[in-house]
């Protein structure tokens, strides 16, 4: 409990330092910040022109949209801090379930089986050392049950409004949470974590939306990257109790798996708390409602032009009736094929590979037993900082930018880790590394977290949730989220039976995944930074490639200069 008091004294100190991180580089304080309820802003108003893919050039404040007025208020700062625990779920479950099946009494007691293959085994690999699907399955199943979750969750994202799907997100995963940390069985196991899934589902699906829609244009990305500083905070928390549990006498287990609760209970609590968006009041015509939340969250009156963008993007969006079947329409073919893509490079990174072979590692460098926990930890602590560095860097120098640069950067380090370790362990797995050899290989593992924790990790949740139009946003993110989970479940059952199988050369593949995605986004991926989500079509109308699947009409203003 103490770890979580921390994590709860450190946010504060995090909104706080909001604005001196994003205060821009002229130093000078807009004049709409001098009312008391206001902070300045995180970057400074620009019209600078920006290039893009294919040598179009867009406003930085915009793409050619408007600057809408109003700020980055204290309020919506706060607001979206406590959105953003739908990630603390998801963060807590990803770091919690490699610790517990690592701890002997859980395999003891739930997979005897594997405990009696490693003892009956002569020669135990690195590679193969936990090759077994029942095990597998404790940790996939969870997202399997999150692909399923998140289509539900886009109907009752759009009906109800995104705070009843974080509220019911928070209730499944407080349920779940409660099963396993009484199971007596696997099946027990297994229930628990499919509602866990569910709410990692409907968090995932309604979080990034709610981020999305009530931060300004300008700071969006920051403040949506929220979400992955809760997911990398919920991961060190996790692996910190895991690292304690583990030293427990008895059921060591049991308190890791229960204490998922207290994230739930923030959610479900917090949910209460929270205002609706005012896209998410339109859509349900309560038009007075939205426009006065709208002057909340902006910190100004004169709210009118952004107000009615909004407006219209919602009366376009009521006209859609199918919106499962109009997102296969041509005008928004960049919104399917980034919803789809980014998510599966996300998980096709190598990321579970990296921190599967950290433990191997750290017992080399003289961790002993407590090696895997402790390296959970040290790789959470640059997961944790790294994500910082997107804080700062992802509205000054754009989603492009840290999408092609933490491409390059995790490139290199799997070549790398993959050819350190296939020197040292060959094919037969029983090598040793030797100090020198791990000390590299360690700093490499680093870097490569760090390049995916200021990129792919937060980007991958941003980029989908900012792109999509109101009329197919639902749908868009639920394609996100399930295809994100999908892969997750995939990688969860058989990364490692496909390590057993591939050995080093499994880096190597992935190395050839992150390249093809990195080519992708530089051809493919135009820059959204600073651009008002109902604006969005302008982009897309002035990229090389996407300009050919969007009309005219499909561009709010036309193609008007503001």
């Amino acid at each position: 409990m103490k770890i979580y008091y921390t994590i709860h004294v450190i946010q504060p100190l995090i909104i706080v330092s909001l604005y001196y991180l994003f205060k821009g580089s002229d130093h000078k304080v807009n004049p709409i910040f001098k009312s008391s309820h206001n902070i300045p802003p995180f970057l400074p108003s620009t019209k600078a022109k920006t290039k893009m893919a294919g040598g179009a050039f867009v406003s930085e404040g915009g793409s050619g949209g408007r600057d809408y007025e109003g700020g980055v208020t204290v309020f919506v700062v706060i607001t979206c801090m406590v959105a953003a625990m739908g990630g603390l779920l998801f963060g807590y479950d990803l770091g919690i379930s490699g610790g517990v099946t690592s701890m002997d009494e859980f395999l003891s007691k739930f997979f005897p089986q594997l405990e009696k293959q490693r003892v009956k085994a002569k020669h135990e690999t690195a590679y193969c050392k936990f090759d077994d699907q029942k095990l597998q399955l404790f940790t996939s199943s969870l997202y399997l049950a999150a692909l399923v979750a998140s289509f539900v969750a886009s109907v009752v994202t759009r009906k109800y409004g995104r705070k009843v799907s974080m509220f019911t997100g928070g209730l499944a995963f407080l349920t779940g949470a409660l099963i396993n940390a009484f199971a007596i069985n696997v099946t027990m196991l297994i229930i628990g974590r499919l509602l866990l899934g569910v709410g990692v589902g409907f968090a995932n699906q309604s979080t990034p939306v709610y981020l999305s829609e009530m931060a300004p244009a300008k700071i969006r990305g920051a403040l949506n990257i929220c979400f992955q500083v809760a997911i990398t905070s919920g991961i060190l928390v996790a692996n910190l109790i895991n690292y304690g549990t583990s030293n427990m006498a008895k059921n060591g287990w049991r308190v890791s798996l229960g204490l998922a609760a207290v994230p739930a209970i923030l959610m479900v609590i917090g949910s209460f708390f929270l205002p609706d968006t005012p896209n998410s009041m339109l859509e349900r015509g309560k038009y007075e409602e939205a426009k006065q939340m709208l002057k909340k969250v902006r910190g100004t009156e004169n709210v009118d032009h952004e107000f009615q963008d909004i407006r219209d993007a919602c009366e376009a969006a009521k006209k859609v009736e199918h919106p499962w079947k109009n997102i296969r329409q041509s005008k928004y073919r960049p919104a399917l094929v980034f919803c789809s893509a980014i998510p599966f490079f996300q998980q096709i990174t190598g990321i579970n590979v990296i921190m599967f072979y950290a433990p191997v590692l750290f017992k080399t460098l003289g961790f002993g037993d407590d090696a895997a926990l402790m390296s959970a930890v040290i790789t959470g602590v640059v997961n944790v900082l790294a994500t910082f560095v997107s804080l700062y860097s992802v509205d000054r120098f754009g989603r492009r930018f840290l999408f092609l640069e933490g491409g390059i950067q995790m490139f290199i380090c799997q070549i790398l880790v993959g050819s350190f370790i296939g020197l040292k362990f060959g094919t037969t797995g029983t090598g040793t590394l030797t100090p020198a050899t791990a000390d590299w290989i360690l700093v490499f593992i680093c870097v490569y977290v760090a390049g995916f924790a200021w990129s792919w990790g937060p980007l991958g949740w941003l980029v989908p949730s900012e792109i999509c139009p109101l009329e197919i946003r639902p749908a868009g993110q639920a394609i996100n989220v399930s295809v994100n989970m999908f892969f997750t479940f995939l990688i969860g059952q058989f990364f490692l039976t496909m390590l057993c199988h591939m050995k080093f050369g499994l880096f190597y593949f992935f190395a050839g995944m992150v390249a093809i995605m990195t080519i992708f986004i530089y051809f493919l991926f135009p820059e959204t930074r600073g651009v008002p989500i109902e604006e969005m079509g302008k982009v897309w109308k002035q990229h090389w490639f996407w300009k050919n699947y969007i009309p005219d009409d499909a561009v709010i203003g036309g193609n008007d200069e503001n």
